[in-house]
């Protein structure tokens, strides 16, 4: 508890101060939010300040030099790697090319993919089964995390309520998949849990900071820079209560796989029909779903305000996060 009200305070004082001076600093870079024209609802939000995530960032780097881990050097090549794909994505491509949204999926895939698997070698998973499941996690909710992007407060709120949700699953070790059996095949049990909690808290207090500006009207948005390097995280977490660090042998732990599946049940949604709409369009020329994704954006379409959305969604986290513990703990 020390450790972890050790980096919780770091974390959101670093935050914190760290705000202001990063506002400041993207308003003078002319990091401008260049919305999709096939969201005409947004369109008052173009030139908004992006790459706000960053304020996250700092926070959570600082909690986690603060309570340095070696569990950590996996966690510290996801933000870095991460991060940098979402600057180029955010900032480096638009400023190259007027006009684009950034990076070209290939590229963004290729790299995303290399940092992952840096992370998955560094953490110890080196059995190609457990590395597969590692790197798919972390592409899919660093990818489903970026997509929540879309609404003032969605991202932050969700982050602060799955990060919440995982902290506790893990506080209560022998109710979470971590007990007898599993107890035995980790070689460092505890301190993977301590090492969990502290960067869950870390990352939940340093959103604080960052909402109070993404508060609607929203002044500066999370961008890919932020969103990418913080779903990543997620993965990591995840992965962790998945994936069993000190015997290859066992490849993944099912009774977390289920529970976990329904607490990041938002992330499924938003994630899985975007490509799908994306593929029926260009081989079937015509739409699979009768409403714009990521799903968000469907209830615009209805005509919903962005808070009363954005309050739907979070209240499905929390709920989700519910259930998800009863399932485990009970």
């Amino acid at each position: 508890m020390r450790d972890v009200s050790l980096a919780m305070l770091a974390s959101l004082m670093a935050s914190a101060v760290a705000a202001p001076f990063v506002f400041k600093m993207l308003v003078a870079m002319k990091s401008r939010q260049n919305v999709s024209a096939h969201l005409a609802e947004h369109a008052h939000k173009q030139g908004t300040p992006t790459m706000g995530g960053i304020i996250v960032l700092i926070g959570l780097l600082t909690g986690m030099a603060c309570t340095w881990r070696a569990e950590y050097l996996g966690v510290l090549v996801l933000v870095l790697g991460f991060a940098a794909v979402g600057f180029a994505d955010d900032f480096l491509v638009p400023k190259m090319k007027p006009g684009s949204r950034g990076l070209h999926w290939a590229p963004k895939l290729g790299l995303e993919i290399g940092a992952a698997v840096g992370a998955a070698f560094l953490t110890g998973w080196n059995d190609p089964v457990q590395m597969g499941v590692f790197v798919f996690l972390v592409l899919f909710l660093s990818n489903a995390y970026n997509f929540s992007d879309g609404l003032d407060t969605l991202a932050g709120g969700l982050g602060v309520i799955l990060s919440a949700g995982l902290a506790l699953i893990v506080i209560f070790p022998p109710m979470a998949g971590l007990g007898t059996k599993l107890v035995t095949e980790l070689s460092t049990p505890l301190s993977t849990q301590y090492s969990i909690v502290i960067i869950c808290s870390s990352l939940l207090v340093s959103f604080l900071p960052f909402l109070y500006l993404n508060s609607p009207p929203a002044r500066v948005f999370m961008g890919d820079v932020g969103a990418l390097p913080i779903g990543a995280v997620l993965a990591w977490i995840a992965s962790m209560l998945l994936l069993p660090t000190g015997d290859p042998t066992v490849n993944i732990s099912l009774s977390n796989l289920f529970p976990l599946a329904v607490l990041f049940g938002v992330m499924i949604a938003e994630i899985i029909p975007p490509p799908l709409q994306v593929f029926w369009v260009k081989v079937f020329k015509k739409r699979l779903f009768n409403f714009k994704t990521p799903i968000h954006h469907a209830f615009q379409e209805k005509g919903w305000p962005e808070t009363r959305i954005v309050w739907l969604f979070h209240v499905v986290q929390a709920g989700l996060v519910v259930l998800a513990l009863g399932m485990i703990w009970l």
